[in-house]
Formats: C-alpha cells, structure tokens, sequence
C-alpha cells in the first residue's frame, strides 16, 4: 500500500491547520526555538506520533520503498545504524515479519547499531560495530544465510564543516556498501543516505560494478534545505568467486 500523505483535514469539518509558535524563554538561542518550532509544525513528524513511528525517518524509507519496491514480503533485511528504529519498523512491517497478514511469505529483519535500541517487536537487534573484521559473520549467522536488502540512514556526528561531514558520510556509506556486497544475496538491493558535494564517484563506480542498477533519489519527506539524498542500488551481481 503507498505511504499516505501526512497532513491535510480528514475530520471532514473544514477546520484549518494550526501553526505552533514557539516562545524565545529566557537562556534559549533563537536557532534552538526556531528548530522546536519546526519539528512541531512539521506534517511527517506529526505523522510519526499518529502512525507509531520512531521518527520522520520513517517516511523516507517508506517513500523510497513506494517508489523502487525492495521490502517485499519474505524478504531478508540488514538495517545499519537501526537507532531509533523508524526503518526498522517500517521494515517489520512491509516484509511480514510478525507473519500477520494473510501471505504466506514472513521476511527477517535484523537491527545493527553501537548503542542499544528499544526492542521493536518483529525485529531482532544487536549491539554491533559493522566495520568488526568478522561482522559480516555474525550478520549471516543471525540470519541464517545471505540479506535480501541492506539499507543505512547513518550519519557521522557533524563536524560544523559542511565539506569534512559531506567526506565522512561518504565514507561511511562506502564502508556500508562494501559489508552489503559481502551479506547480500544475488540480486540484492542496497540503500543509504549520503550527502550532496561532489566527492561520491568512487562510491558510485563501485556499486556500479557491482549492482546492475543505481540511482540517487531525494524522496518527498526529505527536507528541501538539506543535502541529504539517497543511494539506490538494485540488482547485486554476486560475489567474485576465488
């Protein structure tokens, strides 16, 4: 089922929305006011608390899935950086995991983070830095054999420099790309978050090589002044034998 469109009137009594302002207390920056102000006033955030989403994030994941069609019942799903667990929940969600609806296909969906996250109920989470030599190891065990899907919203912490975060996010999403093409199975799908600025070449060239194909996405939930955008690279070819 497509996402549905967070916000508009659906009481059907022509009432009009409401913006929340946000005094300045005293000791506050106004940057940090006009930030609360926003995520109050913000429809996919609002969204979030009535659709029992960990967070807007949610949306992305959904949007990107509407669109390319990955998290399909029965699949195997590697999330990376699960905190707070929004793409988690999705996932469980539109893979089957809790087996309740009427298909017969239950996926598999397993959390990586540093920090302990709450337990979503159809998800299994682990404690777990993804760049340990034997990672991949533990993944596969877990799962009982090869990922259908590895998808990563991580972020490294901001630096305040725009140029050194957008280089540490694409390192990040490199690391992420390499540990998916050693979980996935063939035919597999990859999806991350980079960031916008020019140093992203060597990360699409070799998920080029090595899925058929690849995209980069900016999905309607994602906000219009960030640089963020996402990587979409479907169709693993496989693992190099020897």
């Amino acid at each position: 089922m497509p996402t549905k469109k967070p916000g508009g009137n659906t009481s059907g009594r022509g009432t009009r929305d409401l913006h929340v302002k946000v005094k300045t207390a005293k000791g506050r920056k106004i940057s940090s006011k006009l930030w609360l102000e926003r995520q109050l006033n913000d429809p996919y955030v609002i969204a979030a608390r009535r659709d029992g989403y960990r967070g807007r994030a949610a949306y992305k994941i959904l949007e990107l899935d509407d669109k390319f069609r990955f998290l399909v019942p029965g699949a195997r799903v590697v999330d990376l950086g699960c905190a707070p667990g929004g793409w988690t929940q999705v996932a469980v969600r539109r893979v089957n995991a809790l087996a309740d609806r009427k298909s017969k296909l239950q996926g598999t969906v397993l959390g990586i983070d540093l920090q302990v996250v709450d337990p979503i109920p159809g998800a299994e989470i682990h404690v777990l830095d993804f760049l340990e030599e034997d990672a991949d190891a533990k993944v596969k065990g877990w799962l009982g054999g090869q990922a259908d899907v590895v998808m990563s919203d991580m972020a490294a912490s901001s630096s305040g420099h725009k140029q050194t975060d957008h280089l540490r996010i694409i390192g990040l999403c490199e690391a992420a790309a390499y540990f998916a093409i050693d979980v996935l199975d063939e035919g597999g799908t990859f999806v991350a978050k980079v960031l916008q600025g020019g140093a992203e070449n060597d990360l699409l060239n070799m998920l080029k090589k090595n899925f058929t194909k690849t995209m980069h996405v900016k999905p309607p939930s994602s906000r219009s002044d960030s640089s963020e955008k996402f990587v979409i690279a479907t169709g693993f070819k496989g693992r190099a034998e020897g």
